[in-house]
C-alpha cells in the first residue's frame, strides 16, 4: 500500500469535488498536513511488529461501518481484501459490523450531578462464527473498538486486561487506541466536508 502523495481526506470526501475542496482545506495547511501524516504513520508505518497491517486495516474498516461511512469503509476494506489473509477477514468485519451497530455514545457515571446522563447501552462481543475467522487478537481488538467507539466513559483497566489476555502488548494497545482516536477525527472531518462541498 503506498499512498504518500494522495490525500486521505481529500479522496473520502469526494476526489471529483477538489475545486471546491481546495480553498476549504488551504485554510488549514498544517491541520490538512498532520492528518496526512498521521494515515501515514498509522497505515505505512516503518514497523508492524505489534499491530500488523492487516489488522490496522481490518479495525479501520469496522470503525468506518460502525460510523456508517460507505466510502471509508469500502476504502479500508478494499486495502484489506487486498492484504494476505484479508478477503475472508474482510468478510467476517462486514458480518461483525452488521451485528455490533448501535447509536450511543453509552457509558455510567459514578453517583453525583452526571449520573442522571448515564444510558445503559450494548455490549458489543464477537460472535463465535466470526470469531473463529478473525482469531483471538482481533477479536479482542473489535470488542475494545466498539467499547472506544460507543462506550468511551466504560474503558477500565479490566477492558485492556482483555487484550493484554488476548495476546496484545502495550505498544500494540496504545496504537490500536491511537487508530480508533484517528478514524474517529478522520471521519468527522470528512463528513464535514463532504456537507460544506455538498451546501
Amino acid at each position: 500500500m503506498t499512498e504518500t502523495n494522495i490525500d486521505i481526506i481529500d479522496r473520502l470526501a469526494g476526489a471529483s469535488e477538489g475545486a471546491r475542496l481546495e480553498p476549504l482545506r488551504a485554510r488549514r495547511p498544517v491541520t490538512k498536513a498532520q492528518a496526512q501524516q498521521s494515515y501515514l504513520a498509522l497505515f505505512e508505518p516503518t514497523s508492524v511488529a505489534d499491530v500488523s497491517l492487516s489488522e490496522r486495516l481490518a479495525v479501520a474498516t469496522f470503525v468506518a461501518l460502525l460510523h456508517g461511512d460507505a466510502v471509508a469503509a469500502g476504502h479500508y476494506g478494499g486495502l484489506l481484501a487486498d492484504a494476505k489473509s484479508g478477503p475472508a477477514i474482510a468478510v467476517a468485519i462486514d458480518t461483525a459490523a452488521k451485528a455490533a451497530t448501535a447509536r450511543g455514545p453509552y457509558g455510567h457515571f459514578p453517583a453525583g450531578p452526571l449520573s442522571t446522563q448515564a444510558q445503559a447501552g450494548p455490549v458489543y462481543q464477537v460472535a463465535v462464527a466470526e470469531a473463529a475467522i478473525l482469531g483471538p487478537r482481533l477479536a479482542a481488538a473489535l470488542e475494545h473498538t466498539h467499547l472506544l467507539v460507543f462506550h468511551p466513559r466504560d474503558s477500565s483497566p479490566e477492558a485492556l486486561q482483555r487484550l493484554i489476555d488476548a495476546g496484545w502488548s502495550a505498544n500494540g494497545i496504545v496504537t490500536l487506541s491511537q487508530l480508533v482516536s484517528f478514524l474517529a477525527f478522520q471521519l468527522r472531518v470528512v463528513s464535514g466536508l463532504r456537507a460544506l462541498v455538498a451546501a
